[in-house]
């Protein structure tokens, strides 16, 4: 049982596993929140294993849907901007069920999609949103903060010298010993080794070639960037989200 108590807008929010086929999950809503809805389907035929919902063919093929396999806890949502494109491709948008759901009855976001998975109160059923929509546009700064991740996100997570992706730490082009500053403009990322190599000299010094000059990214340069950095689980409802500007295959 996980509480909830903290959250500024409900006042119970509980969550568990029904001992039965279809794995549900319980959640009570304070009153502020209880909006007419209708009741929650009951299958007129209910099973021998005792599940509310029988043991019919489409109780069958829900049974065994991923998404209601699922626990709760693995089913985010994705956060678009008002515009319909993700906040943010590196790392992903993305928020866990509770956020959105308070989101959702705060009228904050538009739900777009939904998991199979539901979550249910006494009185109404409520499918987990999969994608959700801001209802106002977030305007994303011009510029990123100048910080390790972002540093390594505008280099491709690659070694300035020699390409390797791995041990990567950040290297001053101008060595602090000679005046270089720590900005964008002249930290490049760079390998263990390479930069161990390069010690306190100037690639010049140490004739080792920058593959790219370092420069100040633009917030929309770095989400393109992390375009070519999925995360290894993508929900198929996510796909159109994430890759709308694609080429389609003949």
């Amino acid at each position: 049982m996980t509480d909830f108590a903290r959250n500024p807008v409900t006042s119970r929010l509980t969550a568990s596993l029904r001992p039965c086929c279809h794995d549900a999950v319980t959640f009570s809503f304070e009153k502020a929140l209880d909006r007419d809805a209708p009741p929650r389907p009951e299958c007129d035929r209910p099973g021998r294993s005792g599940c509310p919902f029988g043991d019919s063919e489409g109780c069958r093929e829900r049974m065994y849907h991923p998404d209601l396999i699922r626990h709760p806890d693995a089913c985010p949502a994705l956060v678009l901007n008002a515009d319909y494109t993700p906040l943010s491709y590196y790392p992903l948008s993305l928020w866990p069920w509770q956020t959105a759901v308070k989101a959702v009855f705060l009228e904050r976001v538009d739900i777009v999609a939904q998991y199979v998975r539901e979550v249910h109160s006494p009185t109404r059923t409520f499918q987990l949103p999969s994608v959700i929509a801001l209802r106002q546009y977030v305007k994303p700064s011009e510029h990123p903060a100048f910080t390790r991740f972002n540093l390594f996100l505008r280099d491709r997570f690659q070694c300035q010298y020699c390409t390797s992706p791995a041990e990567l730490t950040f290297d001053h082009v101008v060595p602090r010993a000679q005046g270089g500053r720590t900005t964008w403009e002249n930290v490049a990322t760079a390998c263990a080794p390479c930069n161990l190599r390069k010690g306190g000299r100037t690639p010049a010094e140490a004739h080792m070639n920058l593959n790219r000059r370092p420069y100040r990214p633009t917030s929309w340069q770095l989400q393109e960037n992390g375009r070519s950095f999925p995360p290894g689980y993508l929900h198929e409802s996510w796909r159109d989200y994430l890759y709308w500007d694609i080429e389609l295959e003949a």
